[in-house]
């Protein structure tokens, strides 16, 4: 009886993530468990679930397509990510920690909106949720387009039976853990990412022979093509190094990111889970890159191989491994991209599932439902934005890196301008933030089919949220005195912690 060792090693994963998600089902006791853990998540597993989250599917095959293509002056796009996640860690990580806790100990973003100007009112629930589900039930069919691209190639079945196939097991085992499945997953996830993007490249240079053959297969290929792959400057303008360093503004507005901060343990614990998380992100980003800009050497040099990518670029991570790699290994490699896929789908899953959960069904419907009726609220509202989210990436022609631009730059600008100045500045009123993050939200709707701007979408809405943030919350009423009292004393407690 003949087998294929990939199969196994995939099964072998997909078997070990739902038993986790099964023990995380019998830790979950109510909905504060199911959608935060309980706030008790150590450094490492904070890091490594925030960086898991974060880098999804595009981060090996999105940005490793975009590399190959036109070489390093796409690695502006690992360049704003870095800083803005440094900045991400440093501004907004410990005081949302300490902000939400103070804050009627908000489970969600749009509940800390609603408790941080003075719980009056619930358009700042409904409008900050209504953002939260239309943006990430595009970012959710990212995921499952990606997902569908690997068991599309691997098992060669059909693009549908591939996208079912893939989002499945990210379904069942958000539906049963919750939050911790989804945190315990992301770990060994982030573990498997780091690994597959560490040696695959260093694979790539011992295949071509060393740093003298792989310079000469660089040469050539840019000579073959008329490209500049080894400039950060070639083949690009002002406007498109801002539009693509502009990705690292998107980190201060994303919800399954946030509640990363939101789930620690401690303001102390961050700190040593920026360090791990830092480094984590480096590495990933930076093996990233060297999958495409190595890739072309070697399909530069092995023009016979150029097929394994079957004309689409963004398998080129999964050509190079099954290429390059020992059946049993590649498997093990292959599964970093479903990891990539299910850690951040997993958690989108979670937010858009709390989203309606706390802030529509509680929220208006059953402000009194027992915590067992939300945790089963919460299992149903994963299974109806999944089902939403696969018609969305029907389209087998759909590219990962573009759903995930928009969506990205959706949350940056609609959110990113509220959150930070909602923990650094006491004087931002309700109306302020509502007018910021509408305002944010229609720029990035409106800004290509209104402008046909090339201008990365995130930029304009960033600055137009921001503006309208200040200029509404100067023209209208201070804050009442409590609400100012409320952030003073969250402000004093962050600064203790530290």
């Amino acid at each position: 009886m003949s087998y294929n060792p990939m199969y196994i090693t995939f099964g072998i994963y997909l078997i070990a993530v739902l038993l986790i998600g099964l023990a995380a089902y019998f830790s979950t006791r109510n909905f504060d468990d199911y959608i935060l853990g309980g706030r008790s998540l150590g450094s490492f597993v904070t890091a490594m679930s925030a960086g898991a989250s974060d880098m999804s599917g595009w981060l090996l095959m999105g940005l490793p397509g975009a590399v190959y293509l036109s070489g390093m002056s796409e690695a502006w796009i690992a360049i704003g990510l870095t800083v803005g996640a440094y900045f991400n860690w440093r501004l907004v990580a410990g005081r949302l920690r300490v902000h939400t806790e103070f804050n009627n100990n908000a489970l969600t973003l749009p509940d800390y909106f609603f408790h941080r100007f003075g719980a009056k009112g619930q358009a700042m629930k409904v409008i900050s949720a209504a953002i939260i589900l239309f943006f990430f039930t595009i970012y959710c069919a990212s995921g499952v387009v990606a997902g569908a691209r690997l068991f599309q190639s691997l098992f060669d079945i059909s693009y549908t039976q591939a996208m079912w196939l893939g989002a499945g097991a990210t379904i069942a085992y958000t539906f049963i853990g919750g939050f911790l499945a989804v945190s315990w997953t992301d770990t060994i996830q982030a573990t498997l990412m780091i690994f597959a993007l560490i040696l695959t490249p260093i694979m790539v240079y011992l295949a071509l022979g060393g740093a003298d053959e792989m310079s000469a297969a660089l040469q050539a290929a840019a000579q073959s093509t008329g490209k500049e792959y080894a400039s950060l400057l070639a083949g690009t303008t002002l406007m498109g190094i801002i539009s693509t360093a502009a990705w690292g503004l998107g980190y201060f507005g994303q919800p399954h990111i946030l509640a990363r901060f939101m789930a620690a343990e401690s303001v102390k614990s961050l700190h040593q889970a920026r360090r791990i998380g830092m480094t984590w992100m480096v590495l990933c980003l930076a093996g990233a890159v060297a999958v495409g800009y190595f890739g072309i050497a070697y399909f530069g040099n092995n023009p016979d191989k150029v097929a394994a990518m079957a004309d689409n670029p963004e398998r080129i991570f999964i050509a190079l491994t099954t290429l390059l790699f020992n059946p049993w290994v590649a498997g093990v490699i292959l599964s970093a991209i479903l990891a990539a896929v299910m850690s951040t789908l997993s958690c989108q899953l979670l937010v858009c599932s709390s989203a309606i959960t706390e802030d529509f069904y509680k929220g208006f419907l059953r402000p009194n439902a027992p915590q067992n009726e939300l945790v089963w609220v919460g299992r149903i509202m994963v299974l109806a934005v999944a089902v939403i989210a696969i018609l969305i990436a029907a389209d087998p022609d759909s590219k990962v890196l573009g759903l995930v631009s928009y969506a990205w730059a959706g949350f940056g600008a609609a959110f990113g301008p509220v959150v930070i100045l909602s923990l650094l500045w006491k004087r931002m009123t309700s109306a302020g933030a509502l007018a910021g993050m509408i305002a944010g939200a229609a720029v990035v709707v409106a800004w290509k089919p209104l402008t046909g701007s090339s201008l990365y979408e995130i930029v304009p809405g960033f600055i137009v949220s921001l503006l309208a943030i200040v200029a509404v919350s100067l023209m209208g009423k201070e804050p009442s005195t409590e609400v100012q009292q409320r952030f003073e004393q969250a402000d004093e407690a962050f600064k203790k912690a530290v």
